[in-house]
């Protein structure tokens, strides 16, 4: 039988700017670790998947006993253009809708990844994708123009529009509808805010350590 809820969590063996950022020491753990443990806990997941090049990110999800997909080295190059890895990852994953769920993000918590579930499950039938947003409150330019203020007429940073941005702490789609637009968003998608710290994404080795801190001090 098709698992309903699959989550799939991508990583890639060689990251760019912070090597083997997955599996890399991070407090008394690791990222995947932190990941892997926090989803188990959520009993309205029917699955997991570690979706990855990674031999040490299989070995993980072995001993972890959840399941594993060893991703071709085509969709493991940082020359795979994110479309084409969301294309893979709906064709790899038998399920009815997927939760493409980053461990780059690991200060999201437990009650908050349930009540993202929680939501779509009561309105599936609404939107077709729900996305993690983080709200932007700063003074944003574009090709030498401002985009979210008025030049002369300069509001308070807090009384700025509330653009969301996409964090991909986690989002869910269905399988159809992410392979058919080769992405995790769809044409209506619910946006799910998350507070600065929850929705902290880790790109570089600054975010790396501050998100450790944080970790810890959370701790």
């Amino acid at each position: 039988m098709k698992p309903f809820l699959t989550a799939v969590i991508p990583v890639r063996k060689n990251s760019q700017r912070v090597k083997n950022k997955n599996l890399k020491k991070f407090h008394n753990t690791n990222l995947l670790k932190i990941k892997i443990d926090q989803l188990k806990k959520i009993k309205t997941i029917d699955k997991i998947i570690v979706n990855t090049d990674s031999e040490k990110a299989i070995e993980l999800a072995k001993i972890n006993n959840i399941d594993y997909h060893r991703r071709d080295k085509q969709f493991a190059s940082s020359k795979c253009s994110n479309s084409d890895f969301w294309s893979h990852i709906a064709e790899t994953t038998n399920s009815e809708f997927i939760m493409f769920t980053n461990c780059t993000s690991p200060l999201i918590s437990l009650n908050t990844l349930t009540e993202f579930i929680k939501i779509f499950k009561l309105k599936k039938n609404i939107f077709d994708s729900f996305n993690t947003t983080t709200i932007v409150k700063e003074y944003l330019y574009y090709k030498n123009k401002p985009l979210n203020f008025i030049v002369g007429k300069t509001q308070n940073s807090q009384d700025l529009p509330d653009i969301q941005k996409f964090n991909f702490a986690s989002s869910i789609i269905s399988k159809n509808m992410m392979l058919k637009k080769k992405t995790v968003i769809g044409n209506k998608p619910y946006l799910f805010k998350l507070s600065e710290v929850e929705g902290f994404d880790i790109d570089t080795e600054y975010d790396f350590n501050f998100a450790e801190y944080l970790y810890k001090k959370n701790k």
